[in-house]
């Protein structure tokens, strides 16, 4: 952890140095978004939406990184506290992620299984499953040093889902479960705070702009290759404020307020995402919906009562200035994680989750569903 935070400091003053050009809008404080399930479910059946499927990080990792040889792991208490049975299952959270309530307001059930589970049954595959792996990125560099599933890998899972599907409900079938299918793709936080602004090798090919259109260039390129296998109906979600997380504020002795280097980096670079995901739209034919993590977020940090919350400046577990992951592992805990943002120091709690969802749900009835 000192070496991290020895790195992310010396990022910083990178990041000063280079500097960016603007500052993100704060949003105006939101109630939060009521869910009409009963509403949603017609929608989905309307249009006929089979399935959720999901790639990407920790953010909607259900435990898949729980069989690989990495130590990018989740799954040991306290995560999982306030899961079912107070089960820590590879979740980076004290409960349910996003994807869960989302699949959940579907009805394909509480929870999205990892496809790594080896208690996984074929029947199972039928709603979905999350190939999801904490620590990856757009940028294949950033999955290889954690030794974890890179997207291309994520991609190849894929492929294996649609095998096992196959076999299980035909072909002809299987490929309408996935055209028809809701995909979420949720990652780019880890291509900066864990390689670019940690590592040495991307800062000497890349500024920070061009490193940017660099994961643009790769997230195309994977969607496409989604495209190709069949996929329709697809919901990125935008780098979270990066300057907000716990870990970053400490590092960058902001502990009062969130570093505004940090979140002009996410923000410029969710920008760039939105502008390629509208281009992609038009020359594939996809339906596309843009959550944007980052207003969300911030807002909830800025209007914390608007949404039933109270800390934003420090996770529930441990000190929750730098712990996470490993270093969480046995930590006590807040008594009311429900009213934190942030459940360790990087990841939002399972209340958080909740509010995301709702926001998410209304951005793809409207995107997708109507």
């Amino acid at each position: 952890m000192e070496i991290m935070v020895t790195k992310v400091k010396n990022a910083v003053l990178l990041l000063l140095i280079m500097g960016i050009g603007f500052c993100p809008p704060l949003m105006e404080g939101k109630e939060i978004a009521e869910v009409n399930v009963q509403q949603l479910r017609k929608l989905a059946s309307k249009y006929n939406v089979t399935s959720l499927l999901v790639f990407g990080d920790s953010s909607v990792d259900p435990g898949n990184n729980n069989v690989l040889s990495t130590n990018v792991k989740s799954n040991f208490p306290p995560y999982g506290k306030d899961f079912f049975n107070a089960r820590p299952t590879g979740r980076f959270c004290d409960g349910r992620l996003a994807t869960d309530f989302i699949a959940e307001a579907m009805g394909f059930g509480e929870t999205v299984p990892a496809f790594l589970d080896r208690t996984l049954k074929p029947i199972d595959l039928l709603h979905g499953v999350s190939f999801a792996s904490a620590s990856s990125g757009y940028d294949d560099l950033t999955a290889n040093l954690s030794k974890v599933l890179s997207l291309p890998k994520q991609l190849e899972y894929f492929m294996h889902y649609k095998i096992q599907l196959s076999r299980l409900v035909r072909h002809d079938k299987a490929e309408n479960i996935i055209r028809n299918a809701i995909v979420v793709l949720s990652m780019g936080t880890n291509d900066f705070l864990e390689n670019y602004f940690l590592e040495p090798q991307r800062p000497k090919q890349f500024s920070l702009d061009q490193y940017q259109n660099f994961l643009v260039s790769s997230m195309s390129h994977n969607v496409e290759v989604m495209h190709r296998l069949g996929i329709r109906r697809l919901v990125v979600v935008g780098v979270p404020p990066l300057g907000c997380m716990p870990v970053v504020r400490t590092i960058t002795n902001q502990i009062t307020a969130c570093s505004t280097t940090f979140n002009r980096a996410a923000y410029a670079f969710n920008a760039k995402i939105k502008l390629k995901l509208a281009a992609m739209e038009a020359n594939l034919g996809l339906l596309t919906s843009f959550v944007d993590a980052y207003a969300i977020v911030q807002d909830a940090v800025d209007n914390p009562t608007a949404y039933g919350l109270r800390e934003t400046a420090k996770g529930c577990c441990g000190t929750g200035l730098v712990e996470f992951g490993e270093t969480c592992k046995g930590s006590t805990t807040c008594s009311d994680p429900q009213s934190y943002v942030f459940w360790d120091a990087v990841h939002p709690s399972q209340n958080m989750y909740k509010i995301l969802a709702a926001k998410a749900i209304q951005s793809v009835a409207q995107d997708i569903l109507s």
